[in-house]
């Protein structure tokens, strides 16, 4: 790994029961990872591919909640792939982590294990701010983290899609005031969807979506009760904090 030690940081995530290094500068692990991780349902022996993986949070966070599940963490950046990698490692938690880039085609993917439907689970965090309507970072990995084209979601459903099994599943993040474009995506392929709005505080408009969409799926959406992630006095819920320290969950399925 490049970085010496004065370039990471160690984070605690679920209350300190997963421990994560990352680069002190660029994209940053927060709750939307966490988030995806507590509304993305499995269970053990269940084949999971984390797209867009990061140093790993989403993915790692899942693994720990859910023990004996198959993680699969992609990511595009080779030095982000290896700390995903030497964080699963240090946390005890038996994790592949894949230098590919999300929007590859079959080829790619099957050269890395990841063949047409072989996956049960598909979990992602895309970026999602538009470049017209978000000044982007002078930090380019920070500005790939988070800046999307008009093709990014669509890209990466499709990459989802083609990885997973007839009735598997996928969950994602993605920002509220783009609901147009996660039925546009799913529209191809998907049903069953579940969506839950995020909103960051009460009386205020939702600030995020969590998405579940079943390959092949013929279910009515279902538009869940929003989570409301603070309170009118800005402290965080204890249903909040639950699901952050990772004593809760928010699976998504209508089960």
């Amino acid at each position: 790994m490049s970085e010496t030690l004065p370039d990471l940081t160690e984070d605690a995530f679920l209350g300190g029961q997963l421990r994560l290094k990352q680069k002190r500068s660029g994209h940053r692990a927060g709750h939307d990872a966490i988030l995806l991780a507590t509304a993305t349902d499995a269970r053990a022996g269940d084949r999971v591919v984390d797209l867009g993986a990061g140093v790993g949070t989403a993915g790692l966070a899942l693994a720990r909640r859910v023990a004996g599940i198959n993680l699969r963490m992609v990511e595009i950046d080779p030095e982000l792939a290896e700390l995903a990698r030497a964080n699963a490692a240090a946390n005890g938690i038996a994790a592949e982590a894949i230098v590919l880039d999300v929007t590859a085609d079959a080829r790619a993917f099957a050269a890395n294990r990841l063949a047409p439907d072989s996956a049960d689970i598909v979990m992602m965090n895309p970026p999602f701010n538009l470049p017209t309507r978000h000044r982007g970072s002078p930090n380019e990995a920070r500005h790939i983290a988070h800046v999307a084209t008009e093709e990014t979601l669509e890209a990466w459903v499709h990459a989802a899609r083609r990885i997973l099994r007839s009735n598997g599943v996928l969950t994602l993040i993605w920002r509220a005031d783009g609901i147009a474009e996660v039925f546009a995506a799913l529209s191809r392929g998907f049903g069953s969807l579940s969506i839950l709005p995020v909103h960051g505080e009460a009386e205020r408009p939702a600030i995020r979506l969590l998405v579940r969409a079943i390959k092949g799926g013929r279910a009515p959406t279902r538009l869940l009760p929003g989570l409301m992630l603070n309170e009118e006095s800005r402290v965080p819920k204890k249903e909040v904090t639950d699901i952050l320290e990772g004593r809760a969950a928010l699976p998504l399925s209508e089960s």
